[in-house]
């Protein structure tokens, strides 16, 4: 018995996620008395795991899954599955995440428990703490089958470094045309620093911003910050900004340690799609706005005064 951990990357390199779904696979292991086994796919070097508690790593290379297909990378992670007869199978809740987890339930005929937050809070019954009506509840989740497969929700663990002296083995995968059924033909890729999808910090902007011509300082907070930057779905609808930083409900989920508003009055919508960042900032003139009821921290200004100042000191605490 074994917990398998898939650790998603992106050209070769681990995302963030993997760090952190590798961690807290380690320790579901430690809870279960048993090995933790990370599977890549189409990574040279998987010796970074090791600093997160994976001793052993299996290796799938195959031109095949040069790109995310889901079909495809359930298959294989299934093969790694019973090849390490795991019991216990972790993945991240990222968009490629979200689409492979339940592939993998139904080829192993286990149950599945998404956006989970927690260690399990006991494994005879095997139980869950999970995020529940768009982040807003909890509940705890008993999953029976002899197989369970978990997504963990983004930055509810963190990075927890326990460097061991790990060992990479290869696995020869069997695909077969009916995964690969789905043919991608062409990627659009966001532009930038930092992706919304491993940003610790991010700065949004709003229609306040009343133009795309004001975005430079929203652009320069981010670079202050190294944080990414992103939108509210009117300001994408517009043309504002592009799709990809579109986030909300019906854009990216974010779960940043910091999430800042700028000019977000802050609808349903995009609540529900950024609560589960730790710490949000709003800057809003309406002190009105619903974004203030869920903020941490907020500013009744003008955001063309605020920000600027912002930065200014933002760059004099950096320097000193």
């Amino acid at each position: 018995m074994s917990v398998l951990v898939f650790a998603d990357s992106s050209e070769g390199k681990f995302k963030k996620a993997a760090f952190e779904v590798v961690s807290y696979g380690k320790k579901v292991a430690e809870q279960l008395g048993t090995q933790m086994v990370a599977v890549t796919v189409n990574v040279a070097d998987a010796s970074e795991l090791y600093n997160y508690g994976a001793e052993k790593v299996v290796a799938v290379s195959n031109d095949n899954l040069s790109s995310f297909n889901a079909k495809a990378y359930a298959a294989v992670i299934s093969q790694v599955a019973a090849n390490q007869n795991a019991s216990v199978i972790i993945v991240d809740s990222g968009v490629d995440g979200m689409y492979l987890a339940p592939m993998l339930a139904v080829q192993l005929d286990a149950g599945y428990a998404s956006n989970v937050v927690a260690l399990p809070s006991a494994t005879s019954p095997f139980t869950v703490k999970r995020k529940a009506f768009s982040n807003k509840a909890f509940n705890n989740t008993t999953i029976s089958t002899d197989i369970k497969v978990i997504g963990l929700a983004k930055n509810s663990f963190g990075l927890v470094e326990k460097a061991v002296s790990g060992v990479t083995e290869s696995f020869d995968a069997q695909i077969s045309d009916a995964d690969l059924g789905v043919k991608q033909v062409s990627i659009d890729k966001a532009s930038g620093k930092v992706t919304i999808a491993d940003a610790d910090v991010v700065v949004s902007g709003g229609r306040g911003l009343k133009g795309p011509e004001n975005w430079g300082m929203i652009e320069e907070l981010a670079e202050v910050l190294g944080a990414a930057t992103a939108c509210s779905k009117p300001v994408s609808d517009l043309g504002w900004r592009p799709h990809s930083e579109h986030v909300g409900q019906t854009g990216k989920p974010v779960a940043s340690n910091l999430y800042i508003a700028i000019g977000i009055s802050g609808a349903i919508q995009h609540l529900a799609g950024v609560n589960a960042s730790k710490v949000k900032v709003v800057i809003n003139t309406d002190a009105e706005a619903p974004f203030f009821k869920a903020a941490d921290y907020g500013v009744v200004g003008d955001a063309f005064e605020v920000v600027p100042k912002l930065i200014e000191k933002l760059k004099a605490f950096k320097q000193a």
